[in-house]
């Protein structure tokens, strides 16, 4: 179903799926004695969504080993290049003492769970009510306790959030560690500005920032959107990513973050693959292009 105005969505429908997606890979990666990822929450919160095909993808019953972006070590090695590129960027904000940090669409992310947060931290997660609920609900049903304060947003980000985050106790006087991950796609091209103005204007000097960058104005295009679908279709799920993409132009983050004051450095995900170890792909440069990730301080 296309995207319109006021959609909203679970873990099991529309953009929730591909948050349980991303917590299947994480899951993956966090398997066996040379595990790349050390999520051990991933795993039952994807299961207690109940999307059939992944819980058989963690389970291995699913061969894609001939699929060149879902075989297993793709996958993993994919997924613990992100994770661990936002995790290193929550640490270093951390030792430079920010101690307010907000994860955007958090979906199933679990960083306030099992991340080493300093004393005093406070971790904010914005997204959709019931995927705040779901997530809260099942990890407490494991007995997982929040490594940090957290407290939750429950909002789209296309609504008024920034008044709803302050109404939780964000103090936009402090510095703030911001993470906007794989979110830009599913934001029309004039919220994604929106999204950053919010964030830069909620931002006291010395807040930092990572999301993903992409060098064309057009990066989610029809194309790029056929070639993730296929992903989907070979797990058994009839989605159409154009359906959950905002296509058309947009603004390149590095300019527009550079425009508004942050100084930005981009890391290049060909070189975070090595820098972890890893061969890059070449079918990543063909589904994703030439995709860096930033981080952004606003001095």
């Amino acid at each position: 179903m296309a995207r319109t105005e006021n959609d909203s969505w679970d873990l099991a429908s529309s953009v929730g799926v591909t948050a349980t997606l991303v917590a299947a890979s994480r899951a993956m990666a966090s398997q066996g004695r040379d595990r790349l990822l050390d999520d051990p929450f991933a795993d039952p919160l994807v299961r207690a969504v109940g999307l059939e095909p992944f819980v058989r993808l963690i389970d291995g019953e699913l061969d894609v080993d001939d699929d060149p972006l879902m075989n297993r070590r793709t996958r993993c090695e994919r997924i613990a290049v992100r994770t661990r590129f936002f995790d290193d960027f929550f640490g270093a904000a951390a030792e430079a003492g920010v101690r307010q940090a907000v994860i955007l669409a958090s979906g199933l992310d679990t960083r306030a769970y099992r991340l080493g947060w300093p004393t005093g931290t406070v971790v904010y997660e914005i997204d959709q009510p019931q995927v705040i609920e779901f997530k809260t609900r099942t990890l407490a049903d494991l007995g997982a306790t929040p490594t940090a304060e957290r407290r939750t947003v429950g909002i789209d980000l296309r609504d008024d959030w920034p008044t709803a985050l302050r109404q939780s106790g964000f103090d936009a006087s402090q510095p703030a560690a911001w993470s906007a991950e794989g979110l830009l796609p599913y934001l029309p091209p004039e919220a994604q500005d929106r999204l950053f103005d919010n964030i830069t204007t909620l931002s006291a000097p010395g807040s930092r920032l990572a999301t993903e960058h992409f060098p064309e104005r057009n990066a989610f295009s029809d194309e790029r959107a056929q070639r993730l679908s296929e992903q989907w279709h070979r797990l058994g799920l009839e989605i159409d990513m154009s359906e959950l993409f905002y296509l058309g132009e947009r603004s390149i983050v590095m300019d527009y973050l550079t425009g508004h004051g942050w100084q930005v450095t981009a890391y290049p995900a060909r070189e975070l693959y090595e820098r972890n170890g890893f061969e890059f792909p070449e079918d990543v440069l063909a589904a994703f292009g030439e995709m860096s990730y930033v981080s952004a301080e606003l001095r």
